[in-house]
């Protein structure tokens, strides 16, 4: 049995890096400063360890040589899933160029929301350390932080140092929207947070006249979306008050009509606040490896995950270059997925052939022709992930040795395949 201190999470989004492993043969188990999210991913086992094509055992050299010969015979595969680490979002890309395919992020539906704001009218957004070290006031917009980044909360708003607070238990919290669910948003010293309740859908209207008493408007409305008015001007004055402000929400968590128009009209909330004090956005992403392939997309094409290359140079469009989407229209032909941290995360269902580079206990409606079980990064194999506020490149330690490829080394032996 061997023992691992500081092991980095490529799991939860906000980079844990504070965990304790112990590895005995192939087993994993976190011993230390584990969650609801982390422990149970470092501790799946392993169940898969050949590749199969068309359901039967084959060895490696077989399975890369058969899917090669799938992509070569398409006119237009989409790779999806896109969930690994930077050699391995690099090694996809490479891919997709010489195959000309689609490339499209399992989550990309969801960043849109913040991609679009970002690219149409701009935002202001601040990083975990700044969070950490400055921020007093926390406003939270439509998300149950807790329930998606269980350990939040303890490592960024209640931790024991802050370079610029005296005491980090003084900080203010303000839910916007749902009800949290946990416990870790009451301050170690038992303080609540100050919780306005309304329904996702009033999101917007909320945002808009809290914007409006910001900047001293006049209102007629006593109430909007259930919050009384002279409740939504106190918010409206203690975030005006603040020294250092910060405005976070999770986009896959805005899954209601105008969710789009929600993320601007928090990203526009921030810039009226830099008029009075510091504010600052923080969306709120990381899961799935999101924040590495668009960043790897970005440097690499100039775009985010959502990249055709069928022309012979990388296009860009948030909507039409949908998995599933181009699936349901016959617009694709082959479905490459690649999803090496989750097991749950199954490619979508589809008549076309498909080709699965996936975590070992991956469980299938329909076999695909080809299903490749590769090693997860951070576990099996060293490698690199952006967390959430894409400011970082965290540092993944291998913590075993399987035996199984990374996701780098399938898709670059299937490209010298083809």
């Amino acid at each position: 049995m061997t023992e691992f201190k500081e092991v980095t999470s490529p799991f939860c989004g906000i980079g844990t890096d504070d965990l304790t492993v112990q590895v005995d043969n192939l087993s994993v188990t976190v011993t230390e400063n584990g969650c609801s999210m982390n422990s149970p991913a470092f501790e799946l086992g392993i169940t898969d360890t050949s590749p199969r094509v068309g359901g039967k055992e084959v060895d490696l050299d077989t399975a890369y040589h058969k899917a090669a010969e799938l992509l070569s015979q398409t006119s237009q595969p989409v790779i999806g899933g896109c969930a690994t680490d930077v050699n391995g979002m690099r090694a996809l890309l490479s891919l997709a160029d010489q195959s000309g395919a689609v490339v499209d992020h399992q989550g990309f539906n969801s960043a849109r929301y913040n991609i679009l704001t970002m690219q149409e009218s701009g935002w202001i957004n601040t990083t975990l350390a700044e969070l950490k070290n400055r921020c007093d006031v926390l406003l939270v917009v439509g998300t149950d932080i807790e329930a998606t980044y269980p350990r939040f909360y303890e490592l960024f708003v209640w931790c024991q140092e802050a370079m610029f607070l005296e005491q980090s238990s003084d900080r203010e919290i303000i839910i916007l929207g749902k009800h949290p669910q946990g416990k870790t948003v009451i301050s170690p010293t038992g303080k609540h947070p100050h919780v306005l309740d309304c329904s996702d859908a009033a999101l917007p209207e909320v945002l808009s006249i809290l914007r409006a008493l910001l900047k001293n408007r006049p209102v007629k409305s006593t109430e909007v979306g259930g919050i009384s008015l002279p409740e939504l001007q106190l918010v409206a004055d203690k975030l005006k008050q603040a020294n250092y402000g910060v405005a976070t929400w999770s986009a896959a968590a805005l899954e209601h009509q105008h969710a789009d128009l929600t993320v601007q009209t928090i990203c526009e909330l921030v810039k009226d606040l830099n008029h009075d004090t510091r504010f600052a956005g923080l969306p709120l992403g990381g899961r799935q490896g999101d924040q590495t392939a668009h960043q790897v997309s970005g440097w690499t094409t100039g775009y985010p995950a959502r990249v055709r290359f069928s022309s012979g140079f990388p296009e860009y469009d948030p909507y039409l270059y949908d998995t599933e989407f181009m699936l349901d229209n016959g617009e694709a032909d082959l479905l490459l997925w690649v999803q090496s941290l989750d097991t749950e995360s199954a490619q979508p269902p589809t008549l076309v052939p498909t080709i699965v580079i996936g975590r070992s206990g991956m469980q299938f409606q329909k076999e695909p022709d080809v299903f490749i079980p590769v090693g997860v990064p951070g576990i099996d194999h060293s490698g690199h992930a952006y967390r959430l506020d894409s400011v970082v490149a965290i540092r993944l330690k291998q913590l075993r040795d399987s035996g199984l490829p990374s996701t780098a080394d399938v898709l670059s032996a299937i490209q010298l395949a083809l």
